[in-house]
């Protein structure tokens, strides 16, 4: 019979790095995700929002009711002063368009802010969907052992009907 003296301890002293390094990859892997399902919660609350409220002028990047909106969504406060839902996320990373069917084309196209368009203060139709996304998205950038992992950016974005008038 050999004596294996020592060997289960290196045996384990091998294994707790790569063990490490899983458990930690998924610690970032798990808020990275998080905050992802953040930022498409709160886009997906600000466009069913948006898309049942009465007379907002979507041409209008400074119209009140779109303004609060945003502000509510991202920090919870109609004037912007909360503090942001997901840490980082400001009302100005947010972008809300609107959108329609267009059947000869048979692909979705934007709303031009004109009276054939969805401009409603010039006749314009009622858009057919809400579309919120980030403009330039949200960026991260994970920490694994200290290593430099390029950040990234998530780009979740949110289609919604438009049941307003």
């Amino acid at each position: 019979m050999r004596r294996r003296n020592g060997s289960a301890l290196l045996e384990a002293a091998l294994f707790m790095p790569i063990l490490l390094a899983l458990l930690i990859g998924t610690e970032e892997l798990a808020r990275v995700t998080y905050t992802y399902y953040m930022l498409e919660k709160v886009m997906y609350n600000l466009a069913r929002y948006v898309g049942t409220q009465q007379g907002i002028n979507f041409c209008d990047t400074l119209d009140p009711a779109l303004t609060s909106a945003i502000n509510f969504a991202v920090t919870g406060t109609s004037d912007g002063t909360g503090a942001p839902v997901v840490a980082g996320l400001t009302p100005a990373m947010v972008q809300v368009r609107v959108e329609r069917y267009d059947p000869i084309a048979q692909q979705m196209t934007v709303c031009d802010c004109s009276a054939a368009g969805c401009d409603a203060s010039q006749g314009g139709l009622a858009p057919g969907y809400i579309v919120v996304s980030l403009t330039d998205g949200y960026p991260v950038h994970p920490l694994f052992w200290g290593l430099d992992v390029a950040p990234f950016s998530l780009r979740p974005s949110v289609r919604a009907p438009y049941g307003g008038t």
